[in-house]
């Protein structure tokens, strides 16, 4: 009479299981490359490069999230950037997202994204780069 008895199915079970078949399925770096790349098309149609930048509103951590097509920055919403900020948190747990990000789409790489000047304005560059 007191038997005890699964009468819904956990969530979170469900969540962590389909997340490792997923990573069972994905059997190369060019498959994951193509899948996240695929991905991104659905979010954001012709954007090949992602620059995320995280920073502070009203002393809350946010991120900026540009997207680029071959040649330009998109006009995207507001939830297009989230989701492709999802998508690629998703994508790379493992990364430090405190600092700035560039995600490459036809490479599949994840960059610290650390601006320079051009050398020929002699700003604080490295000594090998200055004319």
């Amino acid at each position: 009479m007191n038997d005890s008895q699964r009468t819904r199915i956990l969530r979170a079970a469900q969540a962590i299981n389909g997340a490792r078949d997923a990573r069972k399925r994905i059997a190369s770096r060019a498959e994951f490359v193509r899948i996240v790349a695929a991905q991104l098309q659905e979010i954001a149609p012709s954007a090949t490069r992602v620059l995320i930048l995280p920073t502070t509103h009203h002393g809350r951590p946010t991120y900026a999230v540009v997207l680029y097509s071959a040649t330009t920055a998109l006009a995207t919403t507001r939830e297009q950037r989230s989701a492709v900020h999802g998508l690629l948190q998703r994508a790379f747990p493992a990364a430090d997202w405190t600092r700035p990000r560039l995600y490459d789409a036809t490479t599949g790489g994840l960059t610290v994204h650390e601006p320079t000047a051009p050398a020929a304005l002699d700003l604080d560059t490295a000594p090998e780069a200055r004319p």
